[in-house]
């Protein structure tokens, strides 16, 4: 591994294209922004008229934020604020927001979103070029006196359950406690809620659905290379040689009579446990494939559909479950479920205290009955409660807390929400929890640095769909739908730790999700293999070879050099345009956390339960072991977030 991946210094090259680590939270500078002037009439109080602007947010200049801003005698009256590229649950919030704290500061320059920091400050800055239309600065309008602020006001509620945290596992659990009957109150840190749930780009894993029908079985060599991996190297491993004699006793009698789609919760436990290095606790994994099924129908029957399935890394067989839009597209996972929680959460009453960290796990007795939070303005919100939830995400934004667990990844940035502070963790630490395997973070090999050095995920999906990577040199290096780790380790081997991922039309015509990266400007494009050799920068020659190498490849679907097993049914990279993405590692996921047991009751350092204290999502560890699969995040929180709402019902029961 060289150093100079995980130095601050590395950060610098990165935003000039060679190294791609960099947050996708943080703050960035928008360039010089496009304006139109409207028509202003001056008058002797001020300007008058409606004037726009636009600067570049998450899509970049080719899909810019617009604002248009109404004064009426220098006063602003009116913001409308336009961002069809922004991301949905993360940017929207911004766009929301944002007008009517300007209109009621009579400003732009107002706070923006916290989790939200680039839309907001796209936001600003095409608000500061409306404002330059219409001959004014910033500074030239007179913000509105807000008064003497009113003093933070303490505040203290009952409720049956009490959650922390407002990701996919808190929303679930919500859920359904709510639906049980029970009274619930959530604490979320942020603005918003969310967390790294509606970052998620990918889709959910789940086994043996009516959806994986839908696809035709050709996934013979990836079921038998695990199985053999198995055997190989991992014979001492109790858990995964029983797990590997059941899914042989499965593939055998389905061989014998091949009908519908071949997957079972076994498989799909063998994969995790193999992707995790076989460490992972193999209760809480088969108790999360057993469920996985049932939640996709159970996400179905609350308005969010996962129809479309793929492949992912590490996987076998596809059982990426993904959303598609009304074109049939693809999209973003996350984006699409958090607002379809969110309203669940919403229509059931559940009271939500927004941009509230909560602080203390109140205990009596050894039991926990209620949750300690304080409030942006340093009020205290103390929740009592009959049961206690913890779903407060896991610690990948918090660079301190990262080093003090693995020193190696010091500079590292990260793809993680604002709130991932691991702020969970320290508090059940506290009231008396065990943690297990907080040394295990991940690295997730794609992650797509622009021009302004803000840094964007890039699905997993797209090498489940088809994509293949390629180094600097134009030659493919390893097994693209291999785990994340071991593609992340095999790129910082490559020259300069960076690689090219490699799409083309007809993925573009199948996945919104891929097109808003071309969209976006994240990549270079070709009519033919030589003018996409030209934009990458990379010999023409060893990048047509390698193209021509990968179409026999996927004909033949055997890949002798590198092993690849998975290939998509429909794209073989053969439709021009031809477009390449520049991606390298960045810091993803904790697998660590707070130990659970399959009831998803939090364990203290005697392996006892703590009463009343339950948890789910990234804030516990041991369900990915060492390493985390793609798609297995959305699994994870869905699933266990229900077990945790249920469980919290029976404990009040």
């Amino acid at each position: 591994m060289r150093k100079n991946f995980m130095t601050k210094s590395g950060l610098a090259l990165a935003a000039a294209g060679t190294l791609l680590f960099a947050s996708l939270t943080g703050c960035s500078k928008s360039g010089a922004a496009a304006t139109t002037a409207a028509a202003a009439e001056a008058s002797a109080a001020g300007v008058s008229g409606t004037f726009e602007g636009s600067a570049a947010g998450m899509a970049g200049e080719s899909n810019p934020v617009k604002v248009s801003l109404t004064l009426k005698d220098g006063v602003i009256t009116d913001v409308k604020v336009e961002g069809p590229g922004e991301t949905q649950g993360i940017g929207t919030k911004a766009i929301d927001e944002l007008p009517g704290a300007m209109v009621s500061a009579n400003s732009v320059e107002v706070d923006g979103i916290s989790g939200a920091t680039i839309t907001s400050d796209a936001i600003k800055a095409a608000a500061v070029a409306a404002l330059a239309s219409a001959g004014m600065k910033p500074e030239d309008l007179q913000s509105k006196a807000a008064g003497e602020a009113a003093p933070a006001q303490d505040e203290t509620v009952d409720a049956d359950v009490a959650i922390i945290g407002m990701g996919g596992a808190g929303m679930t659990a919500a859920i359904t406690a709510a639906d049980a009957g029970k009274s619930v109150v959530i604490l979320e840190s942020q603005a918003m809620g969310g967390g790294n749930s509606v970052r998620a780009t990918g889709g959910m894993n789940a086994a043996a659905t009516p959806e994986q029908t839908k696809n035709k079985f050709t996934e013979e060599a990836g079921v038998n290379a695990t199985l053999e991996k198995a055997k190989k190297d991992f014979a001492d491993n109790e858990a995964i040689t029983k797990l590997a004699a059941t899914v042989q006793e499965q593939w055998d009698a389905y061989q014998a009579k091949p009908e519908g789609y071949f997957d079972t919760a076994e498989l799909m436990a063998l994969d995790t446990m193999i992707g995790g290095h076989g460490t992972n606790d193999p209760e809480l994994v088969m108790t999360l494939t057993k469920n996985s099924a049932d939640s996709i129908q159970w996400l179905h029957d609350h308005g969010a559909d996962l129809s479309s399935v793929g492949a992912a890394g590490g996987a076998s067989v596809k059982r990426i479950h993904r959303p598609v839009n009304a074109e049939g597209k693809t999209t973003a996972v996350g984006a699409y479920i958090v607002p379809i929680l969110t309203k669940n959460v919403e229509d059931r009453g559940v009271k939500v205290f927004y941009n509230t960290t909560a602080e203390k796990i109140l205990m009596k007795d050894g039991a926990a009955v209620g949750v300690e939070g304080k409030g942006t303005s340093g009020n205290t919100i103390t929740v009592n409660a009959k049961a206690v939830i913890l779903a407060s995400g896991g610690f990948g934004a918090n660079a301190e807390m990262v080093e003090k667990y693995r020193p190696d990844l010091k500079g590292f940035v990260t793809t993680n929400a604002d709130g991932a502070l691991g702020q969970g963790i320290k508090m059940a630490e506290d009231a008396g929890a065990a943690l297990v395997d907080m040394d295990q973070i991940q690295i997730h090999p794609t992650v797509h640095v622009d021009e302004k050095g803000n840094a964007h995920l890039i699905t997993e999906g797209v090498r489940g769909d088809g994509a293949i990577l390629v180094n600097k040199d134009g030659n493919r290096f390893y097994d693209e739908v291999s785990t994340r780790d071991k593609v992340s380790a095999a790129e910082m081997e490559q020259k300069d730790g960076s690689v090219w991922l490699i799409l083309d039309q007809a993925m573009m015509d199948g996945s919104a999700v891929y097109q808003g990266y071309v969209d976006a400007g994240y990549a270079v494009t070709g009519q033919t293999f030589e003018e996409l050799a030209k934009a990458m920068n990379v010999p023409a020659e060893n990048f047509t070879k390698t193209m021509e190498s990968w179409a026999k490849i996927y004909a033949d679907r055997k890949d002798e050099e590198f092993g690849r097993t998975s290939f998509s049914n429909e794209n073989d990279l053969s439709k021009a345009p031809f477009y390449a993405i520049l991606v390298a590692p960045g810091i993803h996921h904790t697998m660590g956390g707070v130990k659970i047991n399959t009831n998803t009751e939090v364990l203290d350092t005697n392996s006892k339960t703590i009463s009343g204290l339950f948890a789910a999502g990234e804030v516990t560890g041991g369900i990915h072991g060492g390493n985390r699969l793609g798609g297995t995040a959305v699994s994870d929180f869905t699933v266990m977030g229900r077990i945790a709402g249920q469980a919290a019902v029976d404990y009040i029961k």
